[in-house]
């Protein structure tokens, strides 16, 4: 059981190393002069929460803007394509049906010729 603990301690103290080494890396990529420069009290403080916060808020607001149109692009795309599928489908349906109509009209034509050339061989056997 001690073994245990022990390991579960070092991998929590190596999650922490590394949680830590991941904060210190994004510290340096990012501009974070506001930690680093010491201001006056009050004014100053927030002057530099606030310039931190309106840069972290504009990019986001941007970044969801664009989402937001991105979005609005890809409605407008399927709703444009839905209307062009919706006229396909219809040109099928009415393809269809026309194709039917003939394939009937061929199969009675047929049948009437069938007909008459029964009637005609049943005549000349007749005779």
């Amino acid at each position: 059981m001690n073994a245990d603990r022990s390991e579960n301690l070092a991998e929590v103290a190596e999650a922490a190393t590394e949680f830590e080494g991941e904060i210190r890396e994004l510290i340096r990529s990012r501009d974070v002069t506001f930690l680093r420069t010491p201001a006056a009290k009050g004014v100053g403080d927030a002057s530099n929460l606030n310039s931190l916060i309106h840069r972290v808020a504009g990019n986001s607001t941007v970044e969801i803007e664009n989402l937001i149109d991105q979005l609005q692009d890809m409605r407008e795309y399927l709703q444009n394509e839905g209307v062009r599928v919706s006229q396909e489908i219809s040109s099928y349906a009415q393809a269809s049906q026309s194709a039917r109509s003939q394939v009937e009209s061929i199969s009675d034509q047929l049948a009437q010729w069938r007909a008459s050339m029964q009637s005609t061989a049943a005549a000349v056997t007749r005779e």
